[in-house]
């Protein structure tokens, strides 16, 4: 406590308030169902996978102690005598709440049929090229499946499951790789869990071969 020019003691400012601290008025351990309940809460708005680090972060907590709650919801969900019509997968470097596969054929028939629509004979063609080549261009695309692939790489990247590489290839051709969205529809949790299919693939092993790098 300090003191002002006539000799009376001022008070002593108020610590400084963290910025979630300030935006929620109390710490994620003071409300209603604690840490549990405050990643319930993200998990419900987020879209993509959010990682233990981050939920540490925005939730003021150590990492250890988000990580341990997140396999207890994991357990929670998955037991007991009522198991819950959702569950908490690890993947994608991150953790996010899916419908569980048993009820899968009531969710499709839920979701709107544009959403679900499946993808052509073509698309997965291009898809599969691209996942097991990634970071690969359009036109390596189209010299290993031997036709034009720009109307596919466009419903590729319109749907989320691919998107373009940061680093461009040696011609300056846009290279294209698969996204968290399409590890999310597989169920994977990196690139490397991909099945071994790769030798399977129609010219996939010649693929260097091809002296094509078209923008």
């Amino acid at each position: 406590m300090s003191e002002t020019n006539t000799g009376v003691p001022a008070p002593t400012p108020p610590d400084r308030a963290t910025p979630a601290a300030e935006a929620t008025g109390a710490a994620v351990d003071d409300l209603p169902g604690g840490l549990a309940a405050g990643i319930e809460s993200i998990l419900m708005v987020i879209d993509e996978p959010v990682g233990a680090g981050r939920l540490a972060e925005v939730l003021e907590v150590g990492e250890e102690r988000v990580t341990a709650a997140l396999h207890g919801l994991r357990a929670q969900y998955d037991g007991g005598d009522t198991p819950r019509g959702f569950e908490l997968r690890e993947l994608a470097g991150g953790w996010r709440i899916f419908s569980r596969r048993d009820f899968a054929p009531f969710v499709s028939r839920f979701v709107i049929d544009g959403q679900t629509a499946r993808l052509t004979q073509a698309a997965l063609e291009t898809l599969a090229v691209i996942a097991y080549r990634q970071p690969v261009s359009r036109g390596r695309v189209a010299a290993i499946r031997g036709v034009n692939v720009d109307s596919v790489v466009r419903t590729l990247l319109t749907r989320g499951l691919i998107h373009e590489a940061p680093d461009e290839g040696e011609s300056g051709a846009t290279l294209y790789q698969t996204t968290s969205y399409f590890l999310e529809r597989l169920g994977l949790g990196s690139v490397s869990e991909l099945p071994m299919l790769s030798p399977h693939l129609p010219g996939v092993g010649d693929i260097d071969e091809f002296d094509v790098d078209l923008p």
